[in-house]
């Protein structure tokens, strides 16, 4: 399925029922630079839409992340544990951050698709 994107540059991807995988953009990623530390949420934490699910520390500076839809969270990915370079390397697939249970499908149609998305980050 596409990439659901949202104005702080995380994208929601859907997989199979209504679970989703979550990470940032290849965009947030470059503006970030070499990140060194991805804090992982918490296996079972149910979040809302836009609740801060984490941060991301980068050589330079640190940045939050925000739950592009409402959800529990099923797994934060193992990898990127020790790897957090790989959010840098595959950003939109093997540097997802967290997968989670959507709570309402219906918030995924307030997110932006790829045409979107890339008029935000043009201006």
């Amino acid at each position: 399925m596409e990439l659901k994107f949202t104005k702080d540059h995380e994208w929601l991807r859907m997989e199979q029922g209504n679970t989703a995988l979550v990470g940032i953009t290849d965009y947030a990623q470059a503006q970030l630079g070499d990140i060194v530390f991805v804090d992982l949420p918490s296996v079972g934490e149910t979040l809302a839409a836009g609740d801060t699910f984490g941060c991301i520390e980068a050589v330079k500076t640190v940045a939050d992340l925000y739950l592009p839809v409402g959800g529990k969270v099923l797994e934060a990915n193992p990898a990127i544990e020790n790897q957090p370079q790989l959010v840098n390397q595959s950003p939109q697939d093997k540097g997802w951050i967290v997968r989670i249970e959507v709570a309402n499908a219906q918030e995924i149609s307030l997110l932006m698709n790829e045409e979107e998305y890339k008029k935000i980050i043009a201006e």
